[in-house]
């Protein structure tokens, strides 16, 4: 493929950057920096996805991936996740390119790679979800959490302001009844950190118009947006989990996902620690530690999927550090 053809592929494939301002999405602006930030990252998702639809092979893409500053790399892979997925979902796609993707430089970004999947599962036919369904038994779950960021990012009205849930979600077949709308409900929940603009009570009130059995999931996807694209200060952390009540121990292990993707990445910014003190009360490579620790081995699925197994064990033993040492 020539140059000048990937670089048309790019262009029609690739979403334009004013997709991502918070004027453009109609999302509440807290303050001009935490505006810049929530922009800056849907940027930079957009500049991966570019780099991925553009690179004639994953080492490519990777090698201008790493070129991104360390607070918003992952984002990049994140977007280059959804690019891959892109190209092996499309009709006469030559498959294999998020396979790729991940066993490269991208396999320390193993959790944004999956995620950026499902914007892709989001955006092709549902015929075509074969070709690009993750194959990680315990981290298949993440793709769902990036198909419920981009339907609440794109679709804000409909999935968070009416609280929609697409009734018989089809995929994975053989997962539990019910379970794909609570990890699309953790996807809802991160998304819902930028609608509203990284501010804890503008957040919590959209929470508090969904029914109270979506809440807990919703709570830990935001838990995770605001330790691992941030946004707040501690003083916004105190503030949302004041708001958060009941649901404390998801966001709290939302944090400790974020914190731990980051750390497995080699990405941890000053806010990591900064998020894993505060949510879950140890420094940013004890909570991957324990995270890592508590994961399901081997791998499962009964009537409660492994991956909610490995989210359970993780929320009871961070608060259970975290209450200890307040």
């Amino acid at each position: 493929m020539t140059g000048s053809w990937r670089a048309l592929r790019r262009r029609i494939l690739t979403p334009s950057h004013s997709a991502t301002r918070l004027s453009t999405r109609g999302f509440h602006e807290k303050s001009p920096a935490a505006r810049q930030l929530l922009e800056t990252v849907g940027e930079t998702f957009l500049t991966g996805y570019a780099y991925a639809v553009e690179a004639r092979t994953g080492a490519e893409a990777e090698t201008r991936l790493e070129r991104i500053p360390r607070q918003f790399r992952g984002f990049a892979y994140e977007g280059a996740g959804m690019g891959c997925a892109m190209l092996d979902g499309l009709p006469f796609g030559t498959g294999g390119k998020v396979e790729d993707l991940l066993h490269g430089r991208g396999s320390r970004h193993h959790y944004m790679v999956n995620v950026g999947v499902g914007w892709a599962m989001a955006r092709l036919p549902r015929f075509r979800w074969s070709a690009v369904a993750p194959a990680d038994p315990l981290l298949r779950w993440l793709a769902l959490d990036g198909y419920g960021f981009h339907q609440a990012y794109f679709q804000t009205r409909k999935y968070v302001h009416e609280q929609y849930q697409v009734p018989g979600f089809p995929w994975p077949a053989d997962g539990p009844p019910g379970y794909s709308l609570r990890v699309i409900d953790q996807g809802i929940g991160r998304a819902s950190w930028f609608v509203g603009g990284a501010e804890p009570d503008v957040v919590a009130d959209l929470f508090d118009r969904f029914p109270a059995s979506r809440r807990a999931d919703l709570y830990a996807g935001a838990g995770l947006a605001a330790s691992y694209a941030g946004g707040g200060d501690e003083a916004d952390l105190e503030a949302f989990w004041k708001r958060a009540g009941q649901y404390r121990p998801q966001v709290a292990q939302g944090a400790a996902f974020a914190v731990t993707a980051r750390v497995e990445a080699d990405l941890v910014v000053p806010h990591t620690e900064v998020a894993a003190r505060f949510f879950c009360g140890l420094g940013a490579e004890q909570v991957a530690r324990l995270c890592d620790e508590a994961r399901p081995d081997p791998v499962e699925d009964g009537e409660v999927p492994a991956y909610e197994v490995w989210r359970r064990r993780v929320a009871e033993q961070v608060v259970e550090v975290r209450e200890a040492r307040a």
